[in-house]
């Protein structure tokens, strides 16, 4: 699964070695378990079949599990320390999203979806199968004493739609006594075998827009008889994007990008209403706290000229998904034990959202990228009904992210470790 000739080292430790031998004996069931997760995608707030896969692969474990009403679960081990008395040991999080998207699978794989126009297009069958591999595999480690602290897994619905399903599983106590939370995210663009990190900002906020423009339509014969609605269309989706890059700090990052236009159904007639919707993005928070104002400015004054008037949607999004130094240096720690001292590679930050950003406003933690691309095989992108990865992602995420966990705890068995 590496692309080194070379084997990973040995692990050091011995929770470490248990992981490794849980993963492996369950190697064959979590490929399966991704490919028949692939097979039947869910879109959000939706994912019944997923949620009971999860829930029965779990049953008989040492795991209490706890569905969450509205969507999602989550499942506990271990014990944790009592602050009050100065006992040290600490609970930390895993966390997967459960649902697919509204595309169409164009793999024609053995197991592409059966379900017409949803896809596992971006990776989140790969992110659950690892958890659940994760899962075995630290409930071994639990049996066998090596735990020292708590583990919660959230499996969590709705990352697709925003402002996200993390906000939901927040509002429900998902991260109620935890220290410290991880995740990996589908990595199309980096071979198996690689996992991409960064300190910092790793994705950027994103937004919803959605304008509603409205006027009297007429004769394209006689335009200066109507309010060209479709010229000031035109307008806003050129000049938006392009004053906003002057009106925020160009180290914000800020991008405007539509992804929907409609306007008129003939060639000879303005039309009186038309719609465009897309999204807002920014590398930076403290720009994003002030974006939704500047835009509903923007967009005023944009068409006012023409007449027409401007029903604005503005739905902000996620935040940022900022990556804690000390979570960052655990999450490549685990890393290395899986995949060598080569497994990790840098990443640069990015401008797509990702509602993991939500559970870093609560508690620490760090994303990593995982590689999924067949080493010598083509690049994909995510959100694409043609995305494949390689199955060779599920085990070693299984690994990471067991061993993430075994590692933030080990790290501070007799106080709370500085963040």
């Amino acid at each position: 699964m590496s692309p080194d000739s070379s084997e990973p080292p040995a692990p050091a430790r011995p929770a470490a070695s248990v992981v490794t031998e849980v993963v492996a004996k369950f190697h064959d069931q979590l490929v399966e378990l991704r490919r028949d997760l692939h097979a039947h995608p869910e879109l959000s707030w939706a994912e019944t079949r997923t949620t009971d896969l999860v829930v029965g692969l779990l049953d008989g474990t040492g795991w209490q599990v706890r569905r969450v009403a509205g969507g999602g679960v989550v499942a506990d081990i271990g014990a944790r320390g009592d602050r009050a008395r100065g006992e040290g040991a600490r609970r930390v999080a895993l966390r997967a999203d459960l649902d697919a998207l509204p595309v169409e699978d164009l793999t024609k794989d053995p197991w592409s979806s059966t379900v017409p126009g949803v896809a596992h297009a971006c990776g989140h069958d790969v992110h659950v199968a690892g958890l659940v591999g994760a899962a075995l595999a630290l409930d071994e480690v639990h049996a066998r004493g090596l735990l020292p602290g708590a583990v919660r897994l959230v499996f969590q619905p709705a990352e697709e739609v925003m402002p996200g399903g993390a906000l939901h599983l927040l509002e429900t106590g998902a991260l109620d006594e935890v220290d410290e939370i991880f995740g990996l995210h589908c990595d199309p663009s980096l071979d198996v075998g690689r996992v991409g990190l960064r300190v910092g900002p790793l994705t950027g906020a994103a937004d919803a827009l959605s304008v509603r423009l409205a006027g009297k339509g007429g004769h394209t014969s006689r335009p200066h008889l109507t309010e060209d609605l479709t010229f000031a269309l035109g307008k806003l989706l050129t000049e938006l994007p392009a004053i906003l890059s002057r009106r925020l700090d160009p180290r914000a990052g800020a991008s405007v990008v539509w992804g929907r236009v409609h306007a008129g159904s003939a060639h000879n007639v303005i039309p009186g209403v038309g719609e465009v919707a897309g999204t807002v993005r920014m590398l930076d928070a403290v720009a994003w706290a002030d974006a939704e104002h500047l835009v509903r400015t923007l967009v005023s004054q944009i068409v006012a000229p023409y007449g027409v008037t401007a029903e604005v949607s503005y739905q902000r999004g996620v935040p940022p998904v900022v990556n804690g130094a000390d979570s960052t240096r655990v999450l490549g720690t685990a890393v290395e034990s899986v995949l060598g001292s080569h497994g990790h590679v840098p990443t640069s930050q990015s401008l797509g959202g990702e509602d993991f950003g939500w559970y870093l406003d609560r508690v620490p933690g760090a994303m990593g990228r995982l590689g999924t691309r067949a080493p010598g095989g083509p690049t994909y992108d995510l959100h694409q009904g043609n995305l494949r990865v390689d199955d060779g992602a599920v085990p070693i995420a299984a690994r990471v992210l067991a061993q993430a966990a075994v590692e933030a705890l080990a790290q501070d068995g007799a106080g709370e470790r500085p963040r």
